[in-house]
């Protein structure tokens, strides 16, 4: 068995790391921490309850260490750096679910903070599972995406070659409320988000230079991209529509099809895409379709697992030389 940790286990993209740890039949979960401790996991999350006992520790990267040969940290932006530079320096492999490790320097830099382990940086992984497979099986730092750009990433780069960059790429996304996280504001409070939907930081948020880099990094294509998420009322799941602009007629479901044939957890439908069939599962759902040279493509993806955690989960089974797939939920939430 192979000792693992958790640091930042009271949040929600923790919480699904540990539902998934618990049951992995080659991981152990040997140390849970968040930046208070002195608590037990059932008291962070009674739904484990006569489940799993565990006790959570103040996070401590030298006791970490001790207990586990890699740490998740579900740790927000800013925070992870820190902890997992000290992990690295200990021989911890570490999955990173934060945004501290997923960008260049100075793509972070412009819109973070300044970064305060640029060795570590320009090591990482992004841990796009179906374009970074082999790169992950070699690292010892992984750098989860984002859960827009993870559902962005998957539907539109195997159309890159044909699309025209010298039009704009447009993505419209919407996210159930779990992917803001545990603390309330003004956007998720429940009278704001019942029964409504609406855009927020359009065409500014942090995740379309995500976007924009790692497109250019897998096909070196330079494309403006304009992302507008949107919240809408519930807990998980996410929609992502892509409109693109192609230089020649092609067969979208072909393509996808071709790029995807040996991936496990990509299903191209015939059909459009919702959020439900994905829920609770690692899977992204992808249906494209043309109309002349405009293209459609939709993803869906549930944000807190494929979007983070099952995704992050997965990366650590290719850096512990484990099958991929292994401990991965497939059955979705319903009805």
């Amino acid at each position: 068995m192979i000792n693992v940790g958790v640091v930042g286990a009271s949040g929600y993209t923790g919480l699904e790391l540990i539902k998934m740890l618990i049951a992995h039949p080659h991981f152990r979960l040997n140390y849970l921490a968040t930046t208070t401790g002195d608590t037990s996991v059932e008291k962070l999350h009674p739904s484990l309850y006569d489940v799993v006992s565990l006790d959570v520790s103040q996070a401590n990267a030298q006791e970490a260490a001790k207990a586990c040969t890699l740490v998740f940290l579900a740790l927000p932006h800013q925070a992870s750096m820190g902890f997992a530079k000290e992990l690295l320096a200990l021989g911890v492999k570490v999955v990173d679910l934060s945004a501290d490790y997923r960008l260049i320097q100075e793509t972070y830099e412009d819109f973070y903070c300044p970064h305060e382990d640029p060795d570590n940086l320009d090591k990482s992984v992004y841990a796009l599972i179906e374009y970074y497979r082999q790169e992950l099986k070699e690292t010892t730092l992984a750098a989860g995406p984002g859960c827009y750009p993870t559902a962005t990433l998957l539907g539109i780069l195997p159309f890159m070659e044909f699309i025209d960059e010298n039009a704009p790429l447009f993505v419209d996304a919407k996210s159930g409320v779990s992917g803001a996280g545990k603390k309330l504001s003004d956007t998720t409070h429940f009278v704001t988000i019942n029964d409504n939907i609406f855009a927020y930081n359009p065409l500014k948020h942090r995740h379309a230079p995500e976007i924009k880099e790692k497109i250019k990094r897998v096909s070196g294509k330079d494309i403006s991209v304009n992302f507008v998420p949107h919240l809408i009322p519930a807990t998980r799941g996410e929609l992502v529509s892509i409109y693109a602009t192609l230089k020649e007629d092609i067969n979208p479901i072909e393509i996808l099809q071709e790029r995807y044939k040996h991936d496990r957890f990509i299903r191209i439908r015939t059909q459009p895409v919702d959020v439900k069939s994905v829920a609770g599962t690692h899977f992204c759902d992808i249906y494209a379709q043309t109309n002349g040279k405009a293209l459609f493509v939709s993803s869906a993806i549930d944000n807190l697992l494929r979007g983070a955690s099952s995704q992050a989960l997965v990366a650590a089974n290719l850096m512990c030389g484990l099958d991929e797939n292994m401990g991965i939920p497939t059955v979705a939430y319903m009805p």
